[in-house]
Order: C-alpha cells, then sequence, then structure tokens
C-alpha cells in the first residue's frame, strides 16, 4: 500500500538523506570534513602542492628510447671514404698507413737521438730538439685531421654541361662532377683516393693520408717547414756525434758503422728527409708566389690564358697563408635528413667561391 507524505516530511527525509552521504564520501558534515585527507596531514600538503604545481607533477608523455631519440649526422652517411673520429669532429683520409709512418719516423728519430747521440747533460739541446718534435708532430696531425676544403654533393643531377664564369676578367670552365652530381667551383677537383670533390685542390698527400686543399694548406705549408727543422737538428748533432767519435778513436766509417750504429742512421735517414723535404718546400713556396696549385701547374691550366688569381708575390703570400679561411661547405656533426641521412637542409647545397 502506498505511503502519503506531506511536503514538510518530504523535504526533511531529502535534507536527512544528502547528509548521510556527505558522511559516507567524506566530504561535509556538521564538523567539517572527514575524509582520508584530513586524517593524513601528509597526503594533504601533497594535494595543496600538486594543485599549486601542476607541471611539475603531472604526468608528461612517455619517454622515447635512446634508439628512437638517436640522430644521424652527417659523418655517418657521408659517401666519401673519409674516416671520422670523435663523432665526425676530426676526418682522416682512408689509408692512415702513411700518416702512422711520418708519426713514427718523427717519434722514432728523437728517441735515438736523445738516447744514442745527445748528451744527458746538454739539456738545451734536449729541449729544442723536443720543442722542434713537438712542433712537427702537431702540424702533421692537424694537417692530416683536418677539412681540405671538402664540397657538398647535389643528391639530384642537374644539367651536366659545363658551364663556365668569368674570374677577373678571365673565363674559367666549370666542369660538372658525375660523382658528386655538382658543377665543381674554379679551381677545385674530385679527388679518387677519398672520392669528394675539394675546393682548391692541390693534391693527395700520401705522407699524411689526406688531400691538401683550401684548408688544410698553410698547415701543410707549416708541416714541411716544422719537420725540415727538426731533421737539419738531427741531421747536424748526428754527424757531429760521429766525427767527435772517429777523432777519439782515430777509427774508420766502416769499423764505427758497426761500433756506433744509430747515428750512423740517423744521419742518413735524416739527410734523405731533409732532401725530400727540402724540395718540396722550393716547390710549394713556388707555387706560393704564383698563387697556383699542383694540380693546375700539372694540366697546364695558365700556359695559354693569364692566372687569374695571380696578384703579386706578397699579395698572394698573403693571401694563402694569412688570410682568414671562409667556414667549411660541410657541417659533417650536423644532422642528416632523409632515412638513409640524406641532405641536411643548408649543409649540402652547392655553393661557388
Amino acid at each position: 500500500m502506498a505511503m502519503e507524505y506531506s511536503a514538510d516530511q518530504q523535504g526533511q527525509m531529502q535534507e536527512h538523506h544528502h547528509q548521510g552521504h556527505r558522511k559516507s564520501t567524506g566530504t561535509g558534515g556538521p564538523n567539517g570534513p572527514t575524509s582520508s585527507e584530513t586524517r593524513n596531514p601528509i597526503r594533504s600538503a601533497c594535494g595543496m602542492l600538486r594543485s599549486l604545481t601542476p607541471s611539475c607533477f603531472s604526468r608528461g608523455p612517455p619517454l622515447s628510447s635512446p634508439a628512437a631519440a638517436a640522430v644521424v649526422r652527417v659523418y655517418q652517411v657521408w659517401p666519401g671514404k673519409n674516416v671520422f673520429f670523435l663523432d665526425g669532429r676530426v676526418i682522416c683520409g682512408p689509408e692512415p698507413r702513411g700518416l702512422i709512418l711520418s708519426a713514427m719516423s718523427l717519434l722514432l728519430s728523437e728517441w735515438i737521438f736523445l738516447a744514442h747521440v745527445v748528451d744527458r747533460s746538454s739539456v738545451p739541446l734536449i729541449l729544442i730538439s723536443m720543442i722542434l718534435m713537438a712542433t712537427a708532430t702537431v702540424s702533421l696531425l692537424l694537417a692530416a685531421t683536418s677539412d681540405p676544403g671538402i664540397i657538398p654533393r647535389n643528391p639530384i643531377s642537374p644539367s651536366e654541361e659545363d658551364g663556365t664564369v668569368v674570374v677577373n676578367g678571365v673565363e674559367m670552365r666549370l666542369k660538372f662532377c658525375r660523382t658528386c652530381k655538382i658543377h665543381r667551383p674554379p679551381r677545385s677537383s674530385h679527388c679518387a683516393a677519398c672520392d669528394n670533390c675539394v675546393d682548391k685542390f692541390d693534391h693527395h698527400c700520401p705522407l699524411i693520408s689526406q688531400c691538401i686543399g683550401l684548408r688544410n694548406y698553410r698547415l701543410y705549408m707549416l708541416l714541411l717547414c716544422s719537420a725540415l727543422a727538426f731533421y737539419t737538428f738531427m741531421f747536424a748533432f748526428s754527424v757531429r756525434r760521429v766525427k767527435a767519435k772517429m777523432d777519439i778513436t782515430n777509427a774508420g766509417v766502416f769499423s764505427l758503422v758497426r761500433t756506433l750504429p744509430e747515428p750512423f742512421v740517423l744521419a742518413a735517414f735524416s739527410f734523405m728527409s731533409i732532401c725530400a723535404l727540402a724540395c718540396l718546400l722550393a716547390f710549394h713556396s713556388f707555387l706560393l708566389a704564383k698563387n697556383t696549385t699542383s694540380h693546375e701547374m700539372g694540366k697546364g691550366r695558365y700556359r695559354s690564358s693569364p692566372n687569374p688569381y695571380d696578384k703579386g708575390t706578397l699579395a698572394n703570400i698573403r693571401e694563402c697563408l694569412f688570410e682568414e679561411l671562409p667556414p667549411p661547405r660541410v657541417h659533417f656533426r650536423a644532422a642528416a635528413e632523409g632515412p638513409a641521412g640524406g641532405e641536411s637542409e643548408g649543409e649540402l647545397s652547392l655553393s661557388f667561391c
């Protein structure tokens, strides 16, 4: 049987129902909140901090795995034959044997000099030899591990017809490189050993296992000068040591070779090195004065036309050795685009000098 209630009775029943619901959920009541947060002050404090600084406590997107976050660099996908170290900071040629032999010859010559030629009490001679050796070694490493002026490649082959450009009133031919898919700037050439087009290409030096170009030519000249000074010092004091021994013992040359072989070996090797380095230095000094390169001279580039880059001896020396170098054309540590590390935006596009 249905029971009927008055309006006042229905209002009292609804108010009683709401009060019971608030007590059961801990959200109110005549005596204040009765939730678990009130009974746990630490949880209440954390809740207040969470409401004040939601960005610190909010859950962000899940962290990506290291493999997914790995960035492909240009040096990792570079199509040339160069070898990179220290995450693309150091660039070397494809065959390091020449560099290793050159460095070992410097270190071994210094060791023979210190162990078998110079007197232990001759501190100034020891210091001079070590300074010369360190200078030659550092210049060798810098020339061998620097970017010689590598020109970026073009992922899309343009027109393969050769172009021309006028330099100081002389028309220069722009050859198309089918490997790099670019029209090479003037004075550049493709190195078959490194498989790169190099700006102001001079030659590929097997002694340092690296191309010699616009950006490391002055380091190469420093290497020639410092190595020539070092081996001249070695030769002079090795001969002095042999002569002093001959004056003391009155022995012949062949008998001293058997009893004192180290100074003879050092003197002979230093003499051969002096001859080779002196010829190279004289040849490149001539090229420097004319502002030309070994490659241009070998090709007879300026036999029938004047050299548009020849500004006079002093101006040529200042330009080649002392003027500020342009920035590198390729940034090997830049991020490479594409799944296979294709062209890096703004890094592998072609630009002319």
